[in-house]
C-alpha cells in the first residue's frame, strides 16, 4: 500500500510539473526543481518498499513504470513547450512505452513486464533532462547557460537512443 501511495505522488505531480516548465512565470523558480527531486526520490523509494514489505507485483510493476512514462513525458512536454528541448522525445518516449508493454504482455504473454537494457537506461535518463533544466533556473544566466545547452543536447541523445530502443525491441523477436 506505500509503495503505491509513493508512485501515487509521481502521478500526482505530473500536471503541475508539465505546467511549471511550460509556463515558469505562475511558479517559484524552485517549483520545478522541488518536484522533480520529490519525484525521484519516491521512484527509488517505491521498489524497495515493495519489495521490503512482500507487495511487489506484476500489476505494481506496470503501475510504477506507467507513471514513471506519464511524469517524464509531462515533465518533457512542459520543457519542449517553452522550447528549451526538442518536441520529438514526448510522443518517443510514449512509443517505446506503450511498445514495452504490448511488448511484454501480449507478444511475449508475460505478466511482469519484459526489461531491455536500452529502454531500462532510457528510462533513468528520461529525468536528466528537466532536472537539468530545473536546477539551471535557479542559477544565473552564465552559469545557467551551460547547464540549458547540455539538457538540449542530451535531449537529442535520447531521441536517438529511443530510436534504437524502439527498433531494438521490434526487431528481437524475429532474430
Amino acid at each position: 500500500m506505500l509503495a503505491h501511495c509513493l508512485t501515487a505522488l509521481r502521478l500526482l505531480l505530473a500536471v503541475p510539473t508539465a505546467l511549471a516548465f511550460a509556463a515558469p512565470q505562475y511558479f517559484p523558480a524552485w517549483a520545478p526543481l522541488s518536484f522533480m527531486l520529490v519525484a525521484i526520490a519516491s521512484d527509488i523509494a517505491d521498489g524497495k518498499v515493495a519489495r521490503a514489505q512482500g507487495t511487489a507485483s506484476a500489476a505494481g510493476q506496470l503501475f510504477d513504470h506507467g507513471t514513471d512514462c506519464l511524469f517524464v513525458t509531462s515533465a518533457l512536454s512542459g520543457t519542449a513547450y517553452a522550447g528549451l528541448l526538442t518536441p520529438w522525445l514526448p510522443p518517443l518516449v510514449l512509443l517505446a512505452f506503450t511498445q514495452y508493454v504490448v511488448d511484454s504482455r501480449f507478444l511475449h504473454r508475460q505478466k511482469h513486464l519484459r526489461m531491455s537494457a536500452i529502454g531500462r537506461r532510457n528510462g533513468i535518463f528520461y529525468f536528466a533532462p528537466p532536472l537539468i533544466l530545473a536546477s539551471a533556473a535557479l542559477l544565473s544566466a552564465p552559469l545557467a547557460e551551460p547547464l540549458r545547452t547540455l539538457a538540449y543536447w542530451l535531449a537529442w541523445a535520447l531521441v536517438l537512443s529511443t530510436l534504437v530502443s524502439i527498433f531494438d525491441r521490434a526487431l528481437a523477436p524475429r532474430i
